[in-house]
Formats: structure tokens, C-alpha cells, sequence
């Protein structure tokens, strides 16, 4: 018995957003392929069974919808796999006349039925050859007028999905190392004393009370705080809006093992405290010491 969790099976018009669809699935976490014929679909499945992204979310396959005995080939394909103990879901992806011409103008790209033939043409063409595959699909999404974001909202909800939460992720690191490339702010604790100078401190970490006890008696670290928790709840109550799923704040210090790790410490509970779901990460601390 196969261990994939379940298998979606995207078709549908060319220009209908089956890529688009594809690479949402993927980013969710699904073992995604683009572009497979119908009749490998179970042997696809199989060959999966012990992936960890295939068991965990699931196999999201683009399957063309042109081709002689389509219909009857993804439906075979459907029964073998779903014999085999994976679940399937069939998403036929549609879209109106206007709006696929459009995209392929946009595109500048000719349509797949081949040269010699206007895009209308080979839209009306293949909307009849692929009308039987739209009647037998589970799902049908019509994006004429979805933008990026409903498209997204649109196939978690068919798939019944559950959206990631919205997360914080808060890092430590040392600017002797680098600095992060992925983060969306960043913030230099430089400015305060450093512990590492502290005997009885530099053997320790931000992590210890030892450290941020030191640390909370320097006046600039309170102001600055109040400061950074007034921005960080500015930044929330908008950031979520804009469909991101995560927003990661970087705190540096020279080494990333005291300031920063105990600044991060904070500001992560504080945030957390306001809601919010956050996730830690000290890249540096068990570097050597700054």
C-alpha cells in the first residue's frame, strides 16, 4: 500500500493557472511534478510511497488534458492509484476565452495545439476535446478573475487545508559570521556593553538570567526595547495583510552568543505574548564566544 497522503491530480485548460496551482501545492509542502503522462501516474505514486513529502502532505501532479483517450487514461490512472490506498482529488483548472487570449498575448506564447491556428482557435479546440475531463473532475476553479491570492485561498479550500499560521521567527546571529540573507528586518545590538568581557558572564549565554540580568540594568537596552516592541506591533497588525506567511526579525551582535540571543529571547515572548506565533533561532550560539 502506498504511503503518500493523498494525490491531487491538476488538469485542465493551457493558461488556466495549472503551474500556478502547482507551485502553491509545493510551497504547502507537497512532492510536486509538472507535465506527467497520465499512465505513470501509479507508478509515480509507488515510487513515492516512503518520501517524507509525499506521506506527510501528499502528491500534487500536473496531467495535460490534450491527447487521444485523455479522459479515459487519467481515469484508469485514477482507479489503479486509489487501489493502491491513495486518496485522489481531480482539479480541472478553467478560465474564459477572453481572459486565457489575454494571457497568451501577455505570455507572447503560441498555443500548445500547434502552429498554423489562432489562439482562439486552439482555445475553442481544446476546451471541446477536454470537456469531458471537466465533467468527470471532482473540483473545477474557474481564475478568470482570481488574483495570485485568491487562487491560493481558492485551492486550500477545495483541498480542505488548514492555512499555515501567520508565524514571527525571531533569530540571534554574529556579524563576524555573516549576516543572515533571508531576513526582513535586522537589528545591531552592538551599541550595548558586551558581556564576553564580563569573566563571570562569558562563559555563558543570552539565555542564562545571569546575562540578561546584566543586560536589563543598561538603560539604552530599555529604551531601545521599548522602541522595538512599538515597531514590531506596527509591523504586525499590517504584515499579515499582505499574504506573506512569516516575517523573520535578525538580532546581531559580534558573535551572536549574548546580546542578541538575550535580546531575541525577550522580543520572541513579548511577541508571542501579544498572539502571535513565533519561532527562535540562535544560528551562532554555540560558536565561539564573541
Amino acid at each position: 500500500m502506498s504511503g503518500a497522503a493523498r494525490c491531487v491530480i491538476i488538469t485542465g485548460l493551457s493558461g488556466a493557472g495549472r503551474s500556478s496551482a502547482l507551485r502553491i501545492l509545493e510551497d504547502r509542502g507537497f512532492y510536486a511534478v509538472d507535465n506527467l503522462p497520465p499512465m505513470m501516474l501509479p507508478s509515480l505514486v509507488e515510487a513515492l510511497s516512503a518520501n517524507d513529502a509525499a506521506a506527510t502532505w501528499g502528491i500534487a501532479a500536473v496531467v495535460s488534458a490534450l491527447g487521444e483517450n485523455t479522459a479515459e487514461s487519467i481515469a484508469n490512472a485514477i482507479t489503479a492509484v486509489e487501489e493502491g490506498g491513495t486518496r485522489t482529488q481531480l482539479v480541472f483548472f478553467d478560465a474564459s476565452d477572453e481572459v486565457l487570449v489575454r494571457r497568451y498575448e501577455t505570455t507572447r506564447r503560441r498555443h500548445p495545439l500547434g502552429e498554423g491556428i489562432t489562439t482562439m482557435d486552439g482555445i475553442k479546440r481544446e476546451r471541446a476535446e477536454t470537456a469531458s475531463l471537466k465533467d468527470m473532475a471532482n473540483t473545477v476553479v474557474d481564475t478568470s478573475s482570481m488574483s495570485a491570492e485568491e487562487l491560493r485561498t481558492a485551492i486550500m479550500t477545495e483541498l480542505e487545508m488548514n492555512e499555515y499560521p501567520f508565524t514571527v521567527i525571531v533569530s540571534s546571529f554574529g556579524f563576524k559570521n555573516g549576516i543572515p540573507r533571508d531576513c526582513d528586518y535586522l537589528f545591531d545590538m552592538r551599541f550595548l556593553p558586551n558581556p564576553n568581557y564580563v569573566p563571570e558572564l562569558k562563559r555563558l549565554s543570552g539565555r542564562d538570567i545571569e546575562v540578561q540580568s546584566y543586560l536589563d540594568k543598561i538603560s539604552e537596552k530599555q529604551v531601545f526595547m521599548k522602541h522595538l516592541v512599538s515597531l514590531m506591533e506596527f509591523i504586525l497588525k499590517h504584515y499579515e495583510n499582505t499574504g506573506k506567511k512569516q516575517l523573520h526579525v535578525a538580532i546581531g551582535c559580534t558573535g551572536g552568543r549574548h546580546r542578541s540571543v538575550a535580546i531575541v529571547e525577550q522580543l520572541s515572548k513579548l511577541i508571542s505574548d501579544t498572539g502571535h506565533r513565533t519561532a527562535t533561532n540562535h544560528r551562532d550560539i554555540d560558536l565561539e564566544s564573541n
